[in-house]
């Protein structure tokens, strides 16, 4: 594992000789828009394992996405490696069946503290919901970014981060009422603590998230940021979103696929070739 194979994946060429928020911010977003947010191994008969080594291979060797446990914790290890004073911790997804936040630290993010100042970064929720830059850890204050207005709340005993949207436009009407189209104008992402958490903590929700009542092992997805928006395949579902800022909307291009159109659209969306057959679901 070495820090200029990992920059050379996202693109990044830069230097880093300043520790500073300018270069957090851009290997932030290098990575959104090089490395997919996906759970394609569950679904090609593969387990992902809860290892750094493991997440190294697969993201920068094999030119692979992942999930958060696996592109936070590999985005972690190069903050600190790259000397950032860097802190990793877990959230609680909000689960709109529940209308609450879930139970267990689901989802692993780090923070990171520049010249007295703290910053959250995310580089693996995915879709409409995923952070390009850090979040600076203030309470309350809007912190525009391309896809709509996030907020981080302090409610005492936690965190919590929201995002304000803008309305969708769907130009499939087939689509029209899908529930990949997300409608509420602010919604709750996840909440968290800044208690430190360490790669063990996650190691049984590594494995809950593989059981067949996970929402991952019910429906396959990668994701992957883009200039203009972002792009996701969804079981047979393949969408492209384009943020219209000026205009307050997002617009949906969404179409269903065939078995045959799969790993073409892989290929060419998202740059990645997987090794097993992929069974969409």
């Amino acid at each position: 594992m070495n820090l200029e194979e990992y920059f050379e994946r996202i693109g990044f060429h830069g230097s880093f000789d300043e520790l500073d928020l300018a270069t957090l911010k851009l290997i932030h977003k290098q990575h959104v828009m090089s490395v997919p947010f996906e759970n394609l191994s569950i679904h090609c008969g593969e387990k992902n394992v809860m290892d750094l080594d493991a997440a190294f291979n697969k993201i920068v060797r094999r030119g692979r996405g992942g999930w958060c446990l696996d592109n936070n914790f590999l985005f972690g290890w190069v903050l600190r490696e790259m000397g950032y004073d860097t802190t990793s911790l877990g959230s609680r997804v909000f689960d709109h069946s529940l209308n609450d936040f879930g139970p267990l630290d689901s989802h692993f993010i780090n923070k990171v503290v520049i010249d007295g100042k703290a910053y959250i970064t995310d580089v693996s929720f995915g879709t409409s919901f995923q952070l390009w830059e850090p979040l600076e850890l203030v309470s309350g204050m809007d912190q525009p970014q391309a896809a709509g207005v996030f907020r981080l709340l302090d409610q005492g005993e936690m965190w919590v981060l929201e995002k304000t949207g803008r309305k969708p436009e769907v130009l499939n009407p087939e689509f029209a009422k899908s529930s990949l189209v997300k409608r509420n104008e602010t919604n709750q992402i996840y909440c968290f603590t800044l208690v430190p958490r360490e790669a063990e903590h996650f190691l049984e929700i590594n494995h809950k998230l593989q059981n067949e009542t996970s929402l991952f092992t019910n429906k396959s997805i990668c994701s992957l940021q883009a200039p203009t928006g972002f792009r996701a395949l969804i079981g047979w579902t393949y969408g492209e979103v384009t943020y219209k800022p000026d205009e307050g909307v997002d617009v949906f291009d969404i179409r269903k696929i065939m078995d045959d159109e799969i790993e073409q659209i892989l290929l060419e969306k998202f740059n990645i070739k997987l090794q097993n057959k992929l069974q969409p679901v």
